[in-house]
């Protein structure tokens, strides 16, 4: 399919060292503007490498603000090669009609492997043996070591990763109960408990799956932390704000708690060998990580065929399906028309003012697909071929317009 902008004059920049799947990809499909970087962008260097960029790729570290966007008027799509999208102004992003996909699927199983590994080494003080056998210490003792059969687990968050999660802990014997504001269909024989509070009392390992929200910041804190036993253990897997983390150091060596394993930070490096401090460093029974939960080859490559082909799917036929900010459209292609996708305002009388500035010009509709969501409209029209430059002007000229383009 040939499309209205030459390929090689599409510039797309994969940032955060993502799979190099996704370069490959988008090569083999003829796009030969692919740049990629390591690491991490931020402030006036990323805006400067934005400002002729069509596609945009990152992970969890780089922050597209209104600020960033604006000074991205080329950029068509972002694709977060990650489970969530906190990390792009989605508002921002929605009045500029720049789509925004990720891959809310594709690391599950890591994660939640990594959190099964987790708790079994707090139940058993596997870092604190390892420390000692490093350093030269024979350290064998039973006392303050458990198996994880028999053990609740206590999943705060029961959606992808949480309901996995669940079922893996099943599988080892544990018991599952969860905690979600949503309300949730349990799998397994995992049950849901009625409050937060009623759930930290009642388990032996604790694992959080939430998003970073005003709501969700700072939940787990002194006030409930005392509801914990003090054999239980705490898992962050999901964000480093959720979790007050000066207050789990007190509970900690104060022995309201027997250990945690946090993965996710309040404040992360932006690249590797970079200099992290931490109020958890040096305590006993706790396992830090550097944000790994979903870096396993697999769960990297399963994320970068995902998003890399909505990416394409937006680029060559207009399919939004998955985007968190242009409106949900899935549409099949359509032989001897051009497609033009035009992104609006949603505001009374601009599909008046699409069809009948068309209209009134002789140029006749083959195809049209519109959806819409509370702040913009997204209209797929096929159209004929030889008029398809003629409708374009038109539709640039239409009140309320944001973007428009000619696929093919």
């Amino acid at each position: 399919m040939l499309t209205s902008f030459p390929k090689e004059k599409i510039n797309i920049l994969l940032l955060e060292n993502i799979s190099a799947t996704a370069g490959q990809f988008f090569a083999a499909q003829g796009y030969s503007g692919v740049q990629e970087e390591a690491g991490a962008l931020a402030g006036e260097q990323l805006m400067a490498r934005l400002a002729d960029v069509h596609i945009l790729g990152i992970r969890s570290k780089t922050q597209i603000t209104k600020a960033v966007l604006d000074a991205a008027p080329r950029l068509q799509a972002i694709g977060c090669f990650c489970i969530g999208v906190n990390q792009v102004d989605l508002k921002a992003a929605t009045d500029r009609g720049v789509a925004v996909f990720n891959a809310p699927y594709s690391n599950t199983r890591s994660v939640a492997e990594l959190v099964i590994g987790l708790s079994i080494m707090l139940l058993r003080r596997v870092s604190d043996k390892n420390k000692a056998a490093h350093e030269g210490r024979w350290f064998k003792e039973s006392q303050g070591s458990y198996e994880l059969r028999g053990k609740t687990l206590g999943i705060v968050g029961y959606g992808n990763i949480g309901t996995q999660l669940g079922i893996m802990a099943e599988a080892l014997g544990m018991r599952v109960l969860y905690y979600d504001m949503a309300r949730r269909l349990p799998l397994g024989n995992a049950q849901a408990c009625a409050t937060l509070t009623e759930l930290m009392g009642l388990s032996d390992v604790l694992s959080l799956h939430v998003p970073e929200t005003a709501g969700t910041t700072h939940m787990i804190h002194k006030d409930n932390l005392i509801h914990m036993k003090p054999s239980a253990v705490l898992v962050n897997c999901s964000r480093g704000r959720v979790v007050d983390i000066d207050e789990l150091s007190l509970a900690l060596q104060s022995g309201a708690l027997s250990g945690a394993a946090i993965d996710v930070f309040p404040e992360e490096p932006e690249k590797n060998g970079q200099a992290f401090a931490c109020a958890l460093q040096g305590l006993p029974n706790v396992i830090l990580t550097p944000h790994i939960g979903g870096s396993t080859e697999e769960a990297q490559l399963n994320i970068a065929e995902d998003v890399v082909q909505k990416l394409f799917s937006f680029l060559e036929q207009g399919v939004t399906t998955g985007s968190h900010t242009v409106p949900d459209l899935s549409l099949p292609a359509i032989g001897h028309a051009h497609r033009i996708l035009h992104i609006h305002k949603n505001m009374p009388g601009v599909m008046s003012a699409v069809n009948g500035r068309l209209g009134e010009r002789g140029i006749n509709i083959l195809g049209q697909y519109l959806k819409t969501n509370e702040r913009i409209g997204y209209v797929v029209l096929d159209v004929d071929m030889n008029l398809s430059l003629q409708a374009l002007d038109l539709l640039k000229s239409v009140e309320g317009t944001i973007k428009t383009r000619i696929l093919y």
